[in-house]
């Protein structure tokens, strides 16, 4: 598998260590990061470069996925999501590195290099390399849905469209239940 990696001053040592760990497992590893440490740095565009080159890779048939990370995982999540055809899903355990391949068939994933220690990044990002996507119709409609928005901006029809919108917050009887997913 390619591994696209990249990260800004907040994960340079740990990507160091990350390269190391993921050629060590036989993985293609190529850093999209800088080449020295420099505390004023900015994420955006090595993020976007590596989600660039996973989609590069995807298109001519080449195994690939990406690891984007920093001090929180939030800014380079959403710089790789800016890339058409990326998506990164920020993790912060197994189960949800599991999940965003499994269930949402993420192709990069994002990490706060400073919320974890190399052990636990390490492992959260091995099992999203070995984990496939299910391919189970409800994410697929779900992704391919995500997709066309993204293409051409289709979104589903509205159900509360032309119907007004009704107070769930005032209604006694609602069954407006904001736990269900």
């Amino acid at each position: 598998m390619r591994i696209h990696i990249a990260t800004d001053h907040a994960g340079l040592e740990f990507s160091t260590q990350l390269q190391h760990h993921l050629a060590g497992q036989g993985h293609d590893v190529v850093d999209h990061g800088p080449l020295e440490y420099e505390p004023l740095d900015d994420y955006p565009a090595f993020c976007i470069r590596a989600a660039q080159a996973v989609i590069a890779d995807q298109e001519a048939g080449i195994d690939a996925l990406g690891v984007v990370f920093g001090g929180s995982g939030n800014g380079e999540q959403i710089s790789a999501n800016k890339v058409r055809g990326i998506r990164a899903a920020l993790v912060w355990s197994i189960a949800t590195a599991e999940l965003a391949r499994e269930h949402n068939d993420a192709n990069v994933i994002a990490i706060g290099a400073r919320q974890h220690t190399f052990e636990e990044a390490a492992s959260f990002i091995d099992r999203f390399v070995a984990t496939p996507f299910s391919g189970e119709e409800r994410h697929a409609r779900r992704i391919a849905q995500i997709a066309a928005f993204e293409r051409d901006g289709v979104l589903e029809p509205d159900p509360r469209a032309g119907a007004g919108r009704p107070d769930v917050l005032a209604a006694a009887d609602s069954s407006f239940d904001p736990e269900a997913g």
